[in-house]
């Protein structure tokens, strides 16, 4: 799908990788961008920098996401793009409390399956459109002190591929976002964690990557290469690969002291 001319819905867009996508969309010609986002005033600073829309938006409630959707076809037209792109991290293990669970759970996994909810079946009446859902690699591998995001990230996957398989015949194009570390607000003071291992990336990076995806209508976005050996790996041998995560486990402590 080339982006000119579309109308793009950004979640988690006051910074990092969703700032990032929608200056990065609006470069390409597109139509509108709205920067939705529970910091209004950052959606507003990217919203001004695009000529674009900011929205106050929590995704972890689905009736947000509704109105979102809502004023979106209402007031500037059906939505061709939208990027369920907000996430949280949570640091520990199956002792992290309920509370956090659910929390990390309702904006990790549920904010993509309401927005799923109310817009495939607009975009199915009119024969397609375009989700991108942002996960993380720790979705296709896992991820080395935090169960609760290694958890979320591979249910965002399992969703993602989910609605690939259900929806392509309507014309809906999914592609899922799998990055390892990215330089922004979630990485911040762990710039040499293990999803460092590979180099962190700048958002801007991480935005091409995702035009490029969706020019080419395919699924994974993986703005590091590596991820795709790892993947190769994964399941070339499971065992092997366990073994080595649990090298990592060893080699990267902080998150694994409590």
């Amino acid at each position: 799908m080339e982006l000119k001319d579309k109308i793009i819905v950004v979640t988690g867009a006051a910074g990092g990788i969703g700032r990032a996508m929608a200056i990065r969309y609006a470069a390409e010609g597109a139509k509108k961008v709205v920067c939705a986002d529970l910091n209004l005033a950052g959606a507003q600073e990217t919203a001004d920098m695009i000529d674009g829309i900011a929205v106050e938006v929590n995704v972890a409630r689905e009736e947000d996401i509704k109105a979102l959707i809502d004023r979106t076809e209402a007031e500037v037209g059906p939505i061709d793009l939208f990027c369920s792109n907000a996430g949280i991290f949570v640091v520990g293990g199956a002792e992290v409390p309920d509370d956090d669970w659910q929390r990390i759970w309702d904006i990790n996994v549920m904010a993509h399956v309401w927005a799923a909810r109310h817009l495939v079946p607009l975009m199915k009446a009119r024969g397609g459109g375009y989700l991108l859902n942002t996960a993380s690699a720790a979705g296709l591998l896992n991820q080395v002190g935090s169960a609760p995001y290694g958890v979320t990230k591979h249910a965002a996957v399992g969703l993602a591929e989910w609605l690939a398989l259900t929806h392509g015949d309507d014309g809906i194009k999914v592609s899922v976002l799998c990055p390892q570390a990215v330089r922004t607000d979630m990485t911040r003071g762990n710039e040499d964690g293990v999803a460092s291992i590979n180099g962190m990336l700048e958002p801007d990076a991480v935005a091409d990557a995702c035009v490029e995806t969706i020019r080419a209508e395919t699924f994974l976005v993986l703005p590091h290469k590596e991820v795709e050996t790892y993947m190769k790996n994964k399941t070339d041998n499971y065992d092997r690969w366990i073994g080595g995560m649990r090298k990592l486990n060893r080699k990267f402590p902080r998150f694994n002291e409590a």
